[in-house]
């Protein structure tokens, strides 16, 4: 089997070290599916190069090298070099990041025109894939669910200027020619999205055929199960590859310096303009962001957007530190209150 249909890229691999390259498609507890030269296959982890922290843990995208064993499980040795990836903190103590995905080349960002619809998902999820280093793609699915969706786009373009928006239906097939540029051979991408947003009835709808299952979300929120039980590699019949994992509803704001920069470039542009280089950007004379917001060149609720996503950045980054310093602004802001009772 060619490796390179699999979005092999040979020039990143020195191909002078030891075992055979490989792409991980599916991650289970301690077992990992791939695909390499001899076909589809299943290994684990060698101890010692993983477990002394010297390698990362594959994810679903990887491409590793592996101690290839014809009639049993294989052994992974190494984590190749990623282009892209999503990651969160990790849920074991110490490990610090752990990727979700990796080597992918567009994030679909998923949105239903139903009440899945959330302008404030939509920028977390905006920063997360630019942070990731891969094209974000806003696709607003079940088009067939509304009569208009002209301030669904608004929305989105407000929030996204310049990235592609397309709203489609997996289910009438409207819409769904915008998204051929990006289902292409050797590429792959990433689905990100809530649960009820229809990711499974995409992917059965860009193969042509049921690959997975559907489940029935409830009428009233538009809330539905997660049918993804372990993070997977999809490969469709026309030789493009689709990233879904229930992983991806967990993300959180881990090291997203870039992503904010990309997804709040409207916000960010203000920053460093204020007359003071340490203004909060509360009360200060001469503060370009309150200027802006007074003016209505920015909206408040970008503004409260970027300090939350920024806050909670911080918070995965460093829970110790950030709950310090939210103690210290807690006993400061009591000192201040207690002052004003004692000079009142």
């Amino acid at each position: 089997m060619d490796l390179q249909n699999y979005g092999f890229i040979p020039e990143t691999d020195s191909g002078d070290e030891m075992g055979i390259p490989a792409r991980i498609t599916a991650v289970h507890k301690e077992r990992y599916e791939l695909v390499c030269e001899y076909g589809l296959g299943y290994a684990r982890l060698k101890t010692k190069e993983y477990y002394n922290g010297t390698e990362d843990f594959p994810t679903a995208g990887d491409f590793v090298r592996i101690d290839y064993i014809p009639n049993g499980d294989s052994r992974i040795i190494r984590t190749l070099p990623r282009r892209t990836f999503f990651s969160r903190r990790d849920p074991t103590p110490g490990r610090g990041e752990q990727a979700v995905a990796a080597n992918f080349d567009y994030v679909f960002i998923l949105q239903s025109l139903n009440h899945n619809f959330n302008g404030k998902r939509l920028e977390r999820y905006l920063t997360l894939a630019w942070q990731s280093g891969a094209v974000p793609v806003i696709v607003l699915t079940k088009a067939d669910l509304t009569e208009d969706a002209s301030p669904y786009l608004q929305t989105a373009e407000s929030i996204a200027p310049g990235v592609d928006i397309c709203a489609i239906s997996a289910r009438n097939g409207f819409g769904m020619d915008r998204l051929s540029r990006y289902v292409q051979p050797e590429k792959t991408i990433v689905f990100l999205g809530s649960s009820g947003v229809g990711k499974s009835s995409l992917v059965n709808a860009l193969a042509g055929e049921e690959l997975m299952s559907v489940s029935e979300i409830r009428e009233e929120d538009s809330r539905g199960r997660h049918t993804t039980t372990h993070r997977q590699l999809i490969m469709l019949p026309n030789g493009a590859m689709v990233i879904d994992t229930p992983g991806m509803r967990e993300l959180g704001m881990w090291d997203v310096s870039v992503g904010l920069h990309d997804a709040f470039e409207d916000v960010e542009e203000y920053l460093g303009q204020c007359r003071f280089s340490d203004c909060k950007h509360k009360s200060e004379p001469g503060c370009a962001v309150r200027a802006a917001i007074e003016s209505g060149d920015l909206s408040p609720e970008r503004w409260e957007s970027y300090c939350k996503l920024k806050s909670e950045a911080r918070f995965s980054d460093d829970k110790g530190a950030y709950r310090r310093q939210k103690q210290q602004r807690n006993k400061a802001l009591a000192k201040q209150i207690r002052a004003k009772k004692s000079r009142g």
